[in-house]
């Protein structure tokens, strides 16, 4: 019988380690206080779109972005042969809008770079913007057009992950109240006890917790700094072939969905943890869409909603084996990205739980960074010291 994983987080990133751990052998326990995929996983627009996200330089935050792209096409089909569900999985590309000519030259230099590592992307302007976008609104002057980039439909997502994961048997416990405890179980293993006091052990721990991953403080040793972003989306009715791709500005972005809308998101601010959808958020991503598809001006929203997206200090995701905790995984804090990084968080976690060297280096990912008393000596990939008890 394999090694018997605990995950605490049924959210797209818990999900995705509890399907890649799966796969490899390991019992599995997925234990989600509320339901699954309800926070920033089943709120999420579903870009897949790692150019986009990264327009500065190629860090490691990009490296790790396009390590879980470059899989997902294998991944998402995995899942999709194991549930029996279509992820919707499609592959528009994206356009990045520039209104103003002196917009046009950081998009030249970043085309530069992008296009070393694989983006293939071109900057398109005049009758060629027009083509690609017929429904953009006249002031767009350029667009910077990336055509490797795609998204699925998150909800989807979830809901086939979720079902792949029960037809490999792991066990999917929702609505298991907050987490009352987290302990050494028996024989050096871990063991979580709930709020109505239910208990379940193994012999490793899966942190995913998302927004909520602070709570976890006393556990690991240290602060997360984790906390919470509301992002709020709408939609509005639309025929498919009217956003073509997946349409950015500096002020919203715009993805058409298979069940004939077009998503447009995301408004953010610090709320706490309350997911009220609030008018003015909304409004800010109406008079957007307004300006950049005037086609759409004066129609109403068809539905409007908000998850929580769980941001780290410096915007890297926490993803590592913590100091000292051998018998610990983390894998929070990944903002926006959670979607787009499911494969590669849950590939590099699966590696860490089998002992194996990482495909990527993941120093700037470790989960203890902010604590100030961390030492600056660079650890070696995938260490792991005596447990402190």
């Amino acid at each position: 019988m394999g090694e018997h994983i605990l995950i605490l987080g049924g959210g797209i990133i818990g999900l995705s380690c509890a399907f890649e751990a799966a796969r490899r052998g390991k019992r599995v326990t997925v234990l989600e206080p509320d339901r699954f995929g309800g926070q920033a996983s089943g709120a999420a627009a579903g870009m897949l779109a790692p150019y986009s996200e990264n327009t500065e330089q190629p860090d490691s935050f990009f490296d790790l972005c396009l390590y879980s792209f470059n899989k997902y096409e294998a991944w998402t089909k995995a899942v999709e042969d194991c549930s029996g569900m279509d992820a919707q999985l499609m592959r528009t590309g994206s356009v990045n809008i520039a209104f103003h000519e002196a917009d046009v030259l950081p998009m030249q230099t970043r085309l530069l770079w992008q296009n070393t590592r694989g983006a293939r992307a071109e900057l398109v302007e005049g009758a060629a913007l027009r083509k690609l976008e017929p429904r953009l609104t006249e002031r767009a002057v350029a667009g910077l057009y990336c055509p490797e980039e795609s998204h699925v439909y998150a909800p989807n997502l979830v809901v086939a992950l979720h079902e792949a994961c029960r037809r490999l048997g792991v066990r999917l416990i929702d609505y298991a109240g907050a987490i009352a405890a987290v302990h050494n179980g028996s024989d050096a293993g871990v063991a979580v006890t709930t709020a109505s006091g239910e208990r379940y052990e193994g012999d490793r721990l899966v942190i995913c917790a998302g927004a909520w991953t602070g709570a976890y403080a006393e556990t690991l040793g240290f602060s997360p700094e984790v906390h919470p972003i509301r992002g709020q989306i709408c939609a509005f009715d639309c025929a498919p072939a009217e956003v073509r791709h997946m349409v950015f500005t500096s002020q919203a972005y715009w993805v058409g969905k298979g069940n004939g809308t077009v998503v447009c998101g995301a408004s953010e601010d610090v709320a706490g943890f309350d997911t009220t959808v609030t008018e003015r958020g909304i409004e800010r991503l109406i008079r957007a869409t307004d300006r950049s598809f005037p086609f759409l001006a004066g129609k109403p929203t068809v539905k409007r909603w908000a998850g929580l997206r769980p941001a780290t200090r410096d915007g890297r995701p926490l993803i590592g084996i913590p100091d000292g905790k051998p018998d610990i995984v983390v894998a929070a804090g990944h903002y926006r990205n959670g979607i787009l990084l499911s494969p590669g968080t849950a590939s590099l976690v699966a590696d860490l739980l089998d002992g194996k060297e990482t495909e990527l280096d993941m120093y700037d990912f470790r989960p203890e960074r902010f604590r100030s008393t961390s030492s600056g000596n660079r650890p070696r990939t995938n260490e792991r010291v005596a447990l402190e008890v």
